[in-house]
């Protein structure tokens, strides 16, 4: 009943201490790595995320952990109540010079938390204060090693060096930086109008680039379609000289054809009842034809004496024709027919050349 009682009493002054008791640092800054501090109730109840440092006799005791925790009234005394969980900080704007000689306003957040409670306690008066400054620090000699190109392009790369350098110092005050990130960089106008023209060139050169490219592509397009019209009309060509002369070639064969059944039938014909006289009449009517083409492309005319005489001139051809047939004894055969009926043929046309002349 006495232990009930007592805690009752320890939370209900735990509470009232709570409301009314002064913070350990004043600024509204500093307010962020500590909650109100608590007085010695002997019966504390520690929340979640927090630690208490207790010192005894004004020196460092142990530190409370989240729960019931048991005091000594007047010897033990709550010094520092550190937060646990993760903080944020806004690093104020400053001013930094880059490589090339430019003059920036930039301004960052920093997120840490707090690993060691006793070195943030008593390694550093203001952890946030010390931490912001080395912020500003680190961040000024790190964009001096690099152009302002480079600081657009490299924030990442400048960042990760950042958290590089604070854990590196902040390692004695038992702080760890999570991670910094670059909210705005700001430029001079002037620097700013440099920036814009220099963008607008490289978009002309991009957009003189492409059109270039592009003139190259069409002009290539036209030859390569040029070309193939070239090749294709001459492909067009040659097929047509091959059609044509396999046309002729046919025509050709098809009049050899042609002319040799008609010198088979004229043979043929020669060898039936009364083939002399259809010769002889065949004779004369080419004699007839032949006189009416005369003097149609020269005026020198040569005739013969006796250009009347169409009986004399058909007797003639009949005569050679006779001496033909007499030489050639197989007639009927079909390659000795072919022969004498074709000198039939020069021959049949030599009396009328010889009467001619």
């Amino acid at each position: 009943m006495m232990l009930r009682t007592l805690c009752r009493t320890g939370g209900a002054i735990l509470q009232q201490t709570q409301r009314t008791a002064p913070r350990l640092w004043v600024t509204p800054a500093q307010q962020r790595w500590a909650s109100s501090l608590p007085i010695n109730t002997v019966v504390l109840f520690v929340p979640q995320q927090e630690a208490w440092v207790v010192e005894r006799m004004g020196r460092f005791h142990r530190i409370l952990e989240p729960g019931l925790n048991f005091l000594i009234p007047i010897l033990d005394k709550i010094r520092y109540v550190q937060s646990l969980k993760e903080i944020v900080i806004d690093v104020p704007e400053q001013s930094a010079v880059s490589l090339d000689n430019v003059t920036l306003q930039i301004d960052g957040v920093l997120y840490l938390r707090i690993l060691d409670p006793f070195k943030a306690s008593y390694g550093v008066e203001d952890p946030e204060y010390a931490v912001t400054q080395l912020a500003q620090t680190t961040m000024r000699s790190e964009l001096g090693k690099l152009t302002l190109d480079k600081v657009f392009r490299e924030r990442e790369s400048l960042n990760s060096n950042i958290v590089h350098s604070i854990n590196q110092a902040s390692d004695e005050w038992g702080i760890r930086c999570l991670r910094y990130e670059i909210k705005d960089i700001h430029v001079p106008p002037r620097v700013k109008e440099s920036m814009q023209m220099q963008v607008e060139a490289e978009r002309k050169k991009r957009a003189t680039v492409l059109e270039s490219e592009g003139t190259r592509e069409s002009a290539i397009n036209v030859a390569e379609g040029r070309k193939q019209a070239q090749i294709l009309a001459s492909e067009g060509q040659k097929a047509e000289q091959i059609n044509k002369a396999a046309g002729e070639a046919q025509a050709v064969v098809a009049k050899a054809e042609a002319k040799a059944r008609a010198i088979r039938m004229l043979s043929d014909a020669l060898t039936e009842q009364n083939g002399n006289a259809a010769a002889s009449l065949s004779v004369a009517e080419q004699y007839v034809s032949a006189f009416s083409k005369l003097a149609k492309q020269s005026n020198t005319i040569l005739l013969p004496s006796n250009t009347g005489d169409i009986s004399g001139m058909v007797s003639q051809a009949m005569t050679i024709y006779s001496t033909l047939a007499k030489t050639s004894p197989k007639l009927a055969s079909g390659g000795a027919e072919e022969k004498p009926v074709g000198q039939l043929e020069d021959q049949s046309g030599s009396p009328e050349e010889q009467r001619t002349q």
